[in-house]
């Protein structure tokens, strides 16, 4: 599988509660795919008529989750609502998807601009969970001045979500060794890839080829026509920014202000960008290490958490560490380990978690490192998941035509697994999952954007996911493109950073690129 997507700020308990809006919204339609695919090349669909989303107040429903919450003191209002799209856009008039939508809107609001249209990333991750966690943390200059909407892309969240991988399996996933060093290990690693390809493609079929991001960003121009909108104003995280990216390459014309956010390399091959992400986790570790060792008090995982870490490891490879956590049946093995490092790698606020997890796991508790490895993987203390992980290798699998044999990747594992110790293997792993995906694909376009407005493209100097080369590339083939660089870690920078901010804002409200390529310090 590809590297399992985490949900940054997420609301879990959201997606339960909005289930049950949704079905008072829904037209009832729950058609799966049909055998579809659309061509990157055709850059302007049939124009077809878009209906105005008719917003149900869900406010009382959201309000509950989000109680307590920094932000939550906020005067907000919540709409949920649906946008039907084409199932194929080769076919506008045919069956139809159901695309699930929220809004939030500032009782302090004025002077309206419209909508920001807000996506993080993933790809599988929920975009109206997103909406709901923006209106609690964005600036009160932005937040004044749109409403903001997540819409969840197709296949994603509610918005008829593809759900053809069972628990046990992901579990399986999650749990696997993410550092085999046997033929056999490897074997049963392909072996699991294909169960997975297998399971799906046996339960959608060609459907599977309509959850592309090129569609996902033909249903976004209808987003911003049933919002009502002119132009689209867009904040899109990680790959979020394919998708923001992918659209303006389709619909320049219809850019009003793009920020993209922790940009992914619109230039490097999956290859290329598995190695690049083994690197920057490899030195977010680092960064990890050397905070750790620096505290007054000492690091709970002591003076070498690098070692500490692959003892441990060894430790739950030869014996998985059972939990104190109520109900908990599952022990840590090593690829639970890894997934709470990487889990906490994403956000240096949540290091000083993780060191003490880590320290709990060795003692024989590893209730901390399950709880980070289920906030990475989407899983719930029920032993259900969202359907992030299916959407995530579904989507990236439809999004590209590369494959790498068996043997590519034992040699890459091989090599990885030296040059980068704790991420390469696991790396190398992942480049195996869309060779036996036999579905549809639709690549992703090249990218410049030729005529779209000016484009802000931000990077982050420690951003383990998507690495700093990446949005000076992406801000370089876009012909508007304007970069942002902070000299932060973790991943993205907005609105993490006051320069940033200032910056930001100061572009989304006015719709004003910087003059010139801006550097925000840590």
């Amino acid at each position: 599988m590809t590297a399992a997507p985490r949900r940054p700020a997420v609301l879990v308990a959201l997606l339960a509660v909005l289930l049950v809006v949704v079905s008072a919204c829904s037209s009832g339609d729950t058609t799966e795919p049909a055998a579809t695919s659309s061509s990157a090349a055709e850059t302007t669909p049939t124009e077809l008529p878009v209906e105005a989303v008719e917003w149900t107040d869900c406010t009382a429903d959201i309000a509950p989750i989000i109680a307590g919450r920094p932000g939550s003191d906020r005067a907000l209002t919540f709409g949920c609502g649906q946008i039907e799209v084409p199932l194929s856009y080769d076919d506008p008039t045919g069956p139809t998807l159901s695309l699930f939508a929220v809004r939030a809107v500032s009782a302090t609001q004025a002077d309206r601009i419209g909508s920001l249209v807000v996506n993080p990333g993933g790809p599988g991750l929920s975009a109206t969970d997103a909406a709901v966690q923006s209106a609690l943390t964005l600036p009160d200059g932005v937040l004044g001045r749109f409403d903001v909407v997540g819409v969840d892309p197709r296949g994603v969240g509610l918005s008829q979500p593809v759900e053809c991988i069972p628990a046990d399996t992901k579990d399986q996933l999650t749990a696997a060794d993410p550092r085999p060093t046997s033929a056999d290990q490897l074997d049963t690693a392909f072996a699991l890839a294909d169960d997975v390809a297998e399971g799906c493609v046996d339960q959608y079929g060609a459907g599977l080829g309509a959850f592309s991001t090129v569609d996902s960003a033909r249903d976004l121009d209808r987003v911003r026509q049933a919002v009502g909108d002119t132009q689209l104003t867009y904040l899109g995280y990680s790959y979020g920014t394919t998708l923001g990216s992918t659209y303006a390459e389709l619909f320049p014309q219809n850019v009003r202000a793009l920020v993209l956010d922790g940009a992914v390399d619109p230039d490097a091959d999956r290859q290329e960008a598995a190695e690049a992400q083994a690197q920057g986790f490899e030195a977010a570790f680092d960064a990890f290490a050397a905070n750790c060792t620096s505290l007054v008090g000492g690091c709970p995982v002591g003076a070498d958490p690098r070692t500490f870490v692959g003892d441990l490891l060894t430790q739950s490879a030869t014996t998985p560490i059972p939990s104190s956590r109520a109900g908990e049946t599952r022990q840590a093995t090593p690829g639970l380990v890894l997934a709470a490092v990487r889990s906490a790698l994403y956000n240096p606020a949540a290091w000083p978690q993780l060191a003490q997890s880590l320290a709990s796991a060795q003692a024989g508790d590893s209730a901390g490192v399950l709880t980070l490895a289920d906030t990475f993987t989407g899983r719930a203390d029920d032993g259900t998941y969202t359907n992030t992980i299916d959407a995530n290798i579904t989507i990236s699998c439809s999004d590209t035509e590369e494959s790498y044999s068996q043997s590519d990747v034992r040699a890459l594992v091989a090599a990885w697994g030296t040059q980068y110790p704790l991420f390469g293997a696991d790396a190398a792993l992942s480049l195996y999952t869309c060779t036996p995906w036999d579905a549809p694909r639709t690549p992703l376009p090249e990218r410049t954007a030729e005529g779209a407005a000016p484009i802000l493209v931000i990077g982050t100097q420690g951003d383990p996911v998507t690495p700093l080369p990446g949005a000076v590339d992406m801000a370089a083939d876009l012909e508007s493109g304007v970069l942002l660089t902070w000299q932060g870690s973790g991943h993205t920078a907005y609105p993490k950073n006051q320069c940033v901010v200032d910056t930001v804002d100061a572009y989304l409200v006015d719709g004003t690129a910087p003059a010139a390529d801006v550097t925000c310090p840590a």
